[in-house]
C-alpha cells in the first residue's frame, strides 16, 4: 500500500483551492478526481458570479467565508490574470411590497460586514439602467463575474508549482478510517490502495456518499443530500443591460436572476427543479414560466427571446420547505477522527468562497495558515 501524506477528494474549485492551501501550509498532497478532467460538476455549471456576501445569516459560513473569499478571490484574479469583471449588481423591487425585502437584505448585509450597498430610488434606477422596471433596488458595487475555469487551471497551476499530483479517471471506492490515518482504494485507469495522514472530502454531490461509506465515521455525521437542479437560457440578440439584476430571493435559490458572461451575453436563471438523480438534460418547456418572471422587472423582453443554455445542480443538505442550510465544513472537533475534513452542501456562495473555505480547512487541521490571495 502506497503511503501519501494528504489526500483531497474532487478537483472542482473548492477541492483544488483546498489543495494548494495544503501544499502552501508545507504538505504534500495528491487530488483524486473521479471525472476525466477538473471543475465538470457544480464548479462548471454556475453562474459564474463573484457574490458579495449579502444574502446569509451572520454568524453562518457562508456569511463569513463569502465576504471573506470575495475579497481573496479578487485579490488572486488580479494577481494571476484570471478574466473577470467588478460589474455590480442591482437587486431589485418591482412594487412597494417588496421593500421590506430589500430592506431585510440590506440589513443581512451590513450585519456580514458588507457596507458599500447603495439604496436607489426608481430614477435612480433608471439612470443606471433605463430598460430595467424597479420602484427601488439595492446596487452592490463588489459584485462581479468571473471565468470559472480559468480560475480551476489558475489554481491548480499553483497546486502543481508547489508539488500537488492530479489524477483524472481516479474514482475513490472506499475508506477506511483508524488511528494510522486513511486507508483508500481507488478503482478506474489505475486502481491503487493509499494510506493517507490527512484527508479532506471534497467530492460536492457525492461528498455524503463517501462519508456514508467511511468505516470508522458514525452515521449521525453524513447529512441527507438533496439535489436542487436549475435551468438556464440565453438571451438571443444584445441585452440592454450592463449589471447582473436579480429578483428577491425565492425558496430554494435567488429566483429568475439576469447575469452577464465576460463578453456581455445575458443569460436568465436558474430556476429550482428538485430532482433525485444528477441528470443535467435541459428541458426546453421549463423556458416557459421564465418570460413572466423577467418581465416583472424587464417588460421588453420579446417572445422567443429566451434559448436553451446549460443546467445545474446545487448540493443541497436541506430539501423542499427546509430552510437553506450552511456550508457543514466537519473537522476533526466535530466528529472526533483526526485528519479528516468533509464538506458538505457547498452551494452558492461556494465559488466565491472557495479560497477561504480552504484557509478554513487548513484550520481546522490545525496547518500553518496559507496565503490564499
Amino acid at each position: 500500500m502506497e503511503r501519501v501524506d494528504s489526500v483531497v477528494i474532487g478537483a472542482g474549485v473548492v477541492g483544488l483551492a483546498v489543495a494548494r492551501a495544503l501544499a502552501l501550509a508545507g504538505r504534500e498532497v495528491l487530488v483524486l478526481e473521479a471525472e476525466s478532467a477538473i471543475g465538470t460538476g457544480t464548479s462548471a455549471r454556475n453562474s459564474e458570479v463573484i457574490h458579495a456576501g449579502l444574502y446569509y445569516p451572520h454568524g453562518s459560513l457562508k456569511a463569513r467565508l463569502c465576504v471573506q473569499g470575495r475579497q481573496q478571490l479578487y485579490a488572486f484574479c488580479q494577481r494571476t490574470g484570471v478574466a473577470h469583471r467588478r460589474c455590480g449588481k442591482l437587486i431589485v423591487a418591482v412594487d412597494d411590497a417588496q421593500r421590506e425585502g430589500l430592506a431585510q437584505i440590506r440589513q443581512h448585509a451590513l450585519a456580514n460586514g458588507v457596507s458599500d450597498l447603495r439604496e436607489l430610488e426608481a430614477d435612480q434606477v433608471h439612470a443606471l439602467e433605463p430598460d430595467l422596471h424597479a420602484v427601488a433596488a439595492l446596487l452592490s458595487p463588489s459584485t462581479g463575474i468571473i471565468d470559472s475555469h480559468g480560475l480551476m487551471l489558475a489554481l491548480q497551476g499553483e497546486a502543481e508549482a508547489q508539488g500537488v499530483l492530479l489524477a483524472l479517471r481516479a474514482p475513490v471506492s472506499a475508506i477506511a478510517c483508524d488511528d494510522q490515518g486513511f486507508a483508500i482504494e481507488v478503482g478506474g485507469d489505475s486502481p491503487m490502495r493509499l494510506h493517507a495522514d490527512l484527508l479532506v472530502n471534497s467530492a460536492g454531490h457525492g461528498a455524503p456518499v463517501l462519508a456514508a461509506a467511511m468505516r470508522g465515521l458514525a452515521p449521525a455525521h453524513v447529512p441527507q443530500a438533496w439535489f436542487a437542479k436549475g435551468s438556464y437560457f440565453s438571451l438571443a440578440g444584445r441585452t440592454p443591460f450592463t449589471h447582473l439584476v436579480y429578483p428577491l430571493p425565492e425558496p430554494g435559490g435567488l429566483g429568475t436572476h439576469l447575469t452577464l458572461d465576460l463578453a456581455g451575453r445575458a443569460r436568465f436563471g436558474p430556476d429550482v427543479e428538485w430532482v433525485d438523480t444528477l441528470d443535467y438534460t435541459l428541458d426546453p418547456r421549463r423556458g416557459e414560466c421564465f418570460y413572466a418572471a423577467i418581465r416583472r422587472y424587464w417588460s421588453g423582453l420579446a417572445d422567443g427571446a429566451l434559448q436553451p443554455a446549460y443546467t445545474g445542480i446545487r448540493p443541497k443538505i436541506s430539501g423542499p420547505g427546509q430552510a437553506n442550510a450552511d456550508f457543514r465544513i466537519d473537522g476533526p472537533a466535530h466528529h472526533g477522527i483526526a485528519g479528516l475534513v468533509n464538506l458538505f452542501g457547498i452551494e452558492s456562495p461556494g465559488l466565491s468562497s472557495a479560497l477561504a473555505i480552504a484557509d478554513h480547512v487548513c484550520a481546522l487541521l490545525e496547518l500553518t495558515e496559507p496565503v490564499s490571495a
